[in-house]
């Protein structure tokens, strides 16, 4: 698909702004999207990567206060401490897991089929929690900071499933915590929370793999700026508007999308 250089980068911008907080996989919708315009090549990689760090930014941005206080109350406050271990303790499963099984992963599950099947399995599964969390899961843990560290285990497990291009980080860990008994707040704030790390992470990986396609896109600037502060803005919104639709109406509506995305998605590969 033929489009001006801008129009691609605002929407690859706003692909990852959107969806990248959202239980619907952030990576699925960058891979289906950039291939159907033709960004799939090295420098549409390296574009990625660059407007992922416009969302950690984001998320950054709105918990900025509580990240402060993480932080400054490390050392002596109880509370504070557990809850900086607890993120450490959920980041580390998928953190081992990725860097054992990145190049793998890569290499045969970064392409749209498998997003697409992703897509729909990851909706079957969604339903399936939902109806467990309704009908049998008390719930026990009402904020992130009630979490133990087992709890947190648990989530960070889950997390490990994201490493799935079309499964979505955000979807695995609210439902890891889901099933530990988190209300749908405390799970939401968690999986935002940590999102920075694994993000993170993440991109120092990538960005050092790729170092030198990185120094080679210079030209390219002007465009990864605009996708960079499209990801921001979007992401911005979404992290704000998330815990007013979960608490609303759960994640049923997000499987719902994820099927019809899936299906979408298998219909034009089988078609083209």
């Amino acid at each position: 698909m033929e489009l001006p250089p801008v129009v691609d980068a605002l929407i690859l911008g706003i692909v990852e702004g959107l969806t990248e907080f959202l239980p619907v996989s952030s990576t699925g919708h960058l891979i289906v999207v950039s291939d159907l315009l033709g960004q799939n090549d090295e420098k549409g990689k390296i574009f990625d990567i660059v407007i992922q760090l416009g969302a950690i930014l984001a998320v950054c941005w709105e918990f900025r206060t509580r990240i402060v206080r993480a932080f400054r109350g490390f050392r002596t406050d109880p509370v504070q401490h557990r809850f900086a271990i607890n993120l450490f303790v959920a980041f580390l499963p998928a953190a081992i897991v990725g860097l054992l099984f990145q190049n793998y992963i890569k290499k045969y599950l970064f392409n749209p089929t498998s997003v697409a099947i992703a897509l729909i399995v990851g909706a079957l599964v969604i339903f399936a929690v939902e109806r467990w969390y309704r009908g049998i899961i008390a719930t026990r843990v009402n904020t992130v900071y009630e979490m133990t560290t087992f709890d947190a285990l648990v989530v960070g497990i889950a997390q490990c499933f994201s490493l799935i291009p079309g499964t979505s980080r955000s979807a695995a860990t609210i439902m890891g915590g889901m099933l530990r008994g988190l209300s749908r707040e405390a799970a939401t704030e968690f999986s935002f929370f940590l999102a920075i790390p694994i993000m993170a992470g993440a991109f120092v990986v990538d960005a050092v793999k790729n170092r030198h396609e990185l120094m080679s896109v210079k030209a390219e600037i002007p465009l990864i700026a605009v996708g960079f502060v499209v990801s921001f803005v979007v992401a911005l919104a979404v992290i704000r508007a998330m815990l007013a639709i979960l608490t609303k109406r759960g994640l049923a509506p997000f499987g719902w999308f994820r099927i019809a995305v899936g299906a979408v998605g298998l219909a034009l590969l089988y078609f083209a």
